[in-house]
């Protein structure tokens, strides 16, 4: 019994072309923007030219759906591998636009010189030189006359043979009836095993996602607008990270901007905040999570294909109903009001500068929460808690760092089944215990990484409690973190280099203190001892010179607030490694006092 999951057929390019101007195979249009430069295109016509492979293109049809009124429909084959190249055929040859990285609709033309049989990517040089053509897409059209095309050439060089041209002018459009392989899938291969066999037959290609098989269901589906929702997702985000993009939409895509989703993301084209920058996978995630109260995208991709978990059947009905749903909850995510408050919640946690968002997945958790809760309609002031509480305790365990999918899947169902209070309370009891804040976070701030989870929450946590930079009477932590500022060395580095140690010893994060750059420069590389003293001797009407603190209240006060231990004035380099544990002790015990403040 054979266990072959798949066919494989050769066809030639104008019957693949054929199709997808048909709509037979779907590209979705904006599914992946066309990321090939132009001297790659050039180069896919040469080989074809010159009757070389270019490598097999690979099909996933969607699985046969049963329709309201009792009959079955097949669906349409989505271009799981080959659509640059394809779309680099439809760029070149019919002379269609192509859609950029940067959104901007190009034409990509290949210039083609018949007396050498070369091809290259079109100028404005090789446009005035008379030996070339410059678009070869002329010799394509439908309306092409091979003829003229040829006696006009050969007027325009003297000395070609109009015959030897004819006859390279016509090979050159043969090409199309070059045949490429396709390899189709199954209908009912799941999600997983079409992904495998993906990155099996294409292991130098960008690997698939579950998001990316998620979009491509969508784009596909137009009945229930899905190539508008498409587009929805990928141009909201695009413009959370760069505003600007409003005008290239406005522009490109006057039909997209009549509707009510343009309308509804416009906000985005006056906000700079970049605290939450989603991915279409990010938005995809929490805007099925919350509607659907799974995890897992692969559940997606079924319920937009129409799948009936219970009798395991597809269905039209649920793949309207799934459209109509992944919309609304699409709408909501996007919802001014709710994306704005959302990022104040997070701002509110101390975490002002998207350098101290270690984890998108946190942030993307902790939107769920938000939208969730809101639609149990919790008190404003209780989400504000609960949400700022839950984006710190996904950071500090790295809850969404292993098994993200299943984790997600697991909390949503959990907090439906059991409520938010219980189940979040029964977390943090059980993962934030007194053994976690008094043993093992003191463990894990031992550290030498700068992106440690711990240590940005630690950064948040002063921000939130409205501490001091290091030394400093004026500046706040989070005055600081705004402009940028570096994280500078208690203990200088320069000074431990000297006496031999390396730079995990000296890089420790509980060796680090946000501070200003004029006070990190005054104490060089001076052992704390030899700084402090001076420090001491200014709070004692000496020489100011390390920042405006002259009073020893002050200076005392200051040094509990960024965590500093006790007698930092007497110690050197034989103090360090008690100094750095008596210090992890201090950050773990301010980290734990900020937590429960949330």
């Amino acid at each position: 019994m054979s266990t072959q999951r798949y066919s494989v057929a050769p066809h030639p390019i104008e019957t693949l072309l054929t199709w997808v101007k048909s709509g037979e195979i779907a590209i979705p249009e904006i599914q992946r923007p066309f990321v090939w430069d132009a001297t790659k295109v050039r180069n896919l016509l040469d080989s074809l030219y010159l009757g070389y492979p270019v490598g097999y293109l690979i099909t996933w049809r969607n699985p046969t759906v049963k329709l309201k009124d009792g009959k079955s429909a097949s669906g349409k084959k989505i271009l799981i591998d080959g659509q640059q190249r394809v779309t680099s055929l439809m760029a070149a040859i019919l002379g269609q636009e192509v859609l950029t990285k940067d959104y901007d609709k190009v034409r990509v033309k290949i210039a083609f010189n018949p007396q050498k049989e070369l091809f290259e990517v079109s100028n404005p040089w090789i446009a005035k030189d008379p030996s070339w053509i410059p678009d070869i897409a002329e010799i394509f059209s439908p309306s092409a006359k091979l003829l003229k095309i040829t006696k006009d050439y050969v007027a325009a060089n003297n000395g070609v043979d109009e015959n030897d041209l004819f006859a390279t002018i016509e090979k050159l459009r043969k090409i199309i009836n070059n045949h490429v392989g396709i390899i189709e899938l199954a209908d009912d291969l799941d999600i997983e095993t079409v992904t495998e066999i993906f990155i099996r037959v294409n292991s130098a290609g960008s690997p698939l996602s579950q998001a990316d098989f998620a979009m491509s269901k969508i784009s596909v589906n137009e009945t229930y607008g899905g190539n508008e929702l498409r587009k929805t997702i990928d141009y909201f985000c695009h413009m959370a990270a760069y505003p600007s993009f409003y005008d290239i939409i406005q522009k490109n895509d006057q039909e997209f901007c009549k509707t009510t989703f343009f309308q509804k993301m416009s906000w985005l084209k006056n906000e700079n905040d970049d605290i939450y920058d989603p991915s279409y996978t990010d938005m995809i995630r929490v805007a099925f999570t919350t509607e659907f109260r799974r995890g897992k995208l692969q559940d997606l991709v079924a319920l937009l294909s129409g799948r009936n978990f219970e009798t395991k059947q597809y269905e039209e009905a649920i793949v309207e109903d799934s459209f109509n749903r992944l919309k609304s909850s699409i709408l909501n995510f996007m919802n001014e009001n709710h994306f704005k408050k959302f990022v104040l919640i997070i701002r509110s946690a101390g975490f002002v500068d998207s350098s101290l968002i270690g984890s998108q997945n946190a942030l993307n958790s902790a939107y769920i929460v938000y939208l969730t809760l809101r639609a149990m309609k919790i008190p404003d002031a209780d989400i504000e808690r609960h949400v700022r509480k839950w984006f710190v305790f996904s950071a500090l365990t790295g809850r969404y760092s292993a098994s993200p999918e299943s984790t997600f899947d697991f909390d949503i169902r959990q907090i439906h089944l059991q409520g938010f209070d219980k189940y979040s309370e029964s977390l943090y009891n059980a993962q934030l215990s007194d053994a976690f804040w008094n043993a093992s976070l003191p463990q894990e701030l031992d550290t030498s990484s700068s992106s440690s989870p711990y240590f940005r929450v630690f950064q948040a946590a002063q921000v939130r409690l409205l501490d001091k930079g290091f030394l400093s009477n004026d500046l706040k932590v989070m005055d600081l973190i705004e402009v940028k500022s570096d994280v500078h060395h208690i203990f200088p580095r320069n000074f431990l280099k000297k006496h031999g140690l390396n730079r995990v010893q000296y890089n420790q994060i509980a060796n680090y203190v946000v501070a200003q750059s004029e006070i990190n420069i005054a104490i060089g590389s001076k052992e704390p001892a030899k700084y402090m003293s001076e420090v001491l001797a200014q709070c004692n009407g000496g020489q100011k010179k390390y920042g405006n603190i002259t009073e020893m209240s002050q200076l005392k006060e200051n040094l509990a607030m960024n965590c500093i231990p006790d007698g930092l004035e007497q110690m050197t380099v034989n103090d360090y490694p008690n100094f750095l544990a008596e210090r992890r002790k201090l950050m773990a015990r301010k980290l734990e006092t900020y937590f429960k403040g949330l």
